[in-house]
């Protein structure tokens, strides 16, 4: 349900209501044609659909012809969005009790005297002309409807003081009818000496707003529920205008959306975490492509010394019974060539390692052996590039609770991040401490590069953020470094200035 401007010549404030009708005889009818004559000139009624076993009901035969959706199965209007009622005019007592058993909790059920009152309403409108008598069959329409909705609706003076409420909104403040006609709203609802917006500021007040503009105004407000849970209320305001434009009411209709806003938030929760999963593995791919590269030439070289060791072995072996200075000979190429297979192995072992992908799982972990690892996929890059490598890691366990694998990214991002700003070589230090209460561990990256300049401090994180050139890197590194960070329950800082270097500062809570 909400409140709209309708406008047939002339601007009408009306309340919108999305119905189903059940029972497509001549009450339904009826009803149709009071619709199509317009006689309800404060309300905008939407039918969305009319329900009837007998496909010659008069009521139903006449919604066809107004393309109005028809069906022999009631169920079916549950499933219609933003659906605020269901009218039963079958006059049946089961139909009724299925149909308030199953709704949805959003959807109000209004029973078959409404059929005897569109009756009687339909005939009166006929008999009276004048403008007051019309003014009051309009108010029964409204009062009747308004009573009947699920939806929590006040009626409002423009001095904020409650003229009318209806039984949703007394149950939503949880107090008698004596204790809410005649104060003020922001008293009843919120305990306040003032509107909303001036005696909270960060509390935006739509009736405040509708009165200053004319114009209907939406806001979402978040409440303290019971036991300090939190509800969220969706608030719509719409003025009642005199002839000559003056606002001389204000309605006010609540709905609880606790519930769909939790929902939304969950749903867009598990969306943030699958993307920061995809990235995450994207990035680590970006990653594996580096580390491949420079290992493809670590590998090389012992793949050469095995290629020599063994042609050497094997002309000892065509000469005949090898001697034994050639057995000794042998044994030793033999070893050396086991220590060479042995360092592929590893290098293999970790590359692939570090490719696949696993299920994210927070254990304890070991920050001086995730830097260790990281070091050790990417200490022959560092050669090649000419970078001299420092470690000073605190001695024994520094146990953090995180997931090795996104930790283990995160070092290795921060270490490419220092290798890619000193192309032309220099000094890397990779240092682990223990803060000073004890209670954090600090892992420091210090490189001697070309320095972050000052208006981009501010942006390093931010996702795609880069300053490299095309095709040199994405921007998605350190944005991973700081989600992953702030995953763990930590934070990340940076010390920099262009010509001198940086030095990234990451701290996470010490598992004790």
């Amino acid at each position: 349900m909400r409140l709209d401007h309708h406008s047939a010549g002339k601007d009408t404030q009306r309340l919108f209501l999305n119905i189903a009708v059940v029972g497509g005889g001549k009450a339904c009818r009826l009803f149709l044609e009071m619709l199509q004559a317009d006689v309800f000139p404060y309300l905008g009624i939407r039918v969305k659909g009319v329900c009837d076993i007998n496909p010659r009901a008069e009521g139903l035969v006449l919604a066809q012809k107004l393309g109005i959706p028809v069906t022999s199965d009631y169920h079916d209007f549950f499933r219609i969005p933003d659906l605020d009622g269901i009218i039963e005019l079958t006059n049946n007592q089961e139909v009724l009790l299925e149909l308030i058993r199953l709704r949805p909790q959003r959807v109000g059920i209004l029973e078959h005297n409404i059929g005897r009152f569109f009756r009687s309403y339909y005939l009166t409108t006929q008999q009276l002309k004048s403008a007051e008598h019309q003014a009051k069959l309009e108010k029964m329409v409204s009062d009747f409807l308004i009573e009947h909705s699920n939806a929590a609706i006040v009626v409002l003076n423009t001095d904020f003081s409650i003229e009318e409420a209806n039984t949703a909104y007394l149950e939503m403040v949880d107090k008698p009818r004596t204790e809410v006609i005649g104060r003020y709203c922001y008293e009843v609802y919120y305990g306040l000496k003032a509107p909303c917006s001036s005696a909270r500021p960060t509390l935006k007040c739509p009736m405040l707003e509708t009165l200053q503009t004319d114009q209907s105004a939406h806001v979402i407000h978040e409440f303290s529920g019971a036991k300090g849970h939190a509800t969220y209320g969706d608030i719509v305001t719409y003025p009642l205008k005199r002839p000559d434009g003056q606002i001389f009411k204000v309605i006010e209709v609540w709905r609880d959306i606790t519930e769909e806003m939790s929902s939304r938030w969950e749903e867009r929760t598990r969306d943030m975490k699958a993307d920061l999963n995809r990235m995450v593995q994207e990035d680590r791919m970006i990653s594996l492509g580096k580390l491949v590269a420079s290992c493809v030439h670590e590998i090389n070289n012992p793949i050469q010394g095995l290629l020599t060791y063994s042609h050497l072995g094997s002309d000892m072996l065509s000469r005949g019974r090898p001697g034994d200075h050639d057995l000794r000979q042998l044994r030793r190429y033999l070893a050396l060539m086991s220590r060479e297979l042995e360092r592929c192995g590893n290098i293999v072992s970790g590359l692939l390692s570090f490719s696949r992908e696993s299920p994210l799982a927070y254990r304890p972990v070991d920050i001086n052996t995730v830097l260790e690892a990281v070091i050790a996929l990417t200490r022959h890059k560092m050669t090649l590039q000419n970078i001299e490598l420092e470690t000073d890691f605190a001695a024994g366990m520094l146990t953090v609770r995180g997931d090795t694998n996104r930790l283990q990214q995160a070092m290795l991002n921060l270490v490419f991040n220092s290798i890619e700003s000193m192309p032309e070589g220099g000094r890397l230090k990779v240092a682990s401490r223990l803060g000073d209460e004890k209670k954090h561990v600090l892992i420091d990256v210090q490189d001697t590069g070309q320095g972050i300049p000052p208006e981009h401090l501010d942006h390093i994180f931010d996702p795609f953020f880069t300053t490299k050139e095309e095709g040199q890197g994405t921007g998605l590194g350190l944005s991973i470094v700081y989600g992953v960070t702030k995953n763990h329950g930590g934070v990340i800082s940076v010390d920099s200035m262009p010509g001198k270097g940086s030095t990234f500062t990451l701290k996470l809570p010490l598992l004790r």
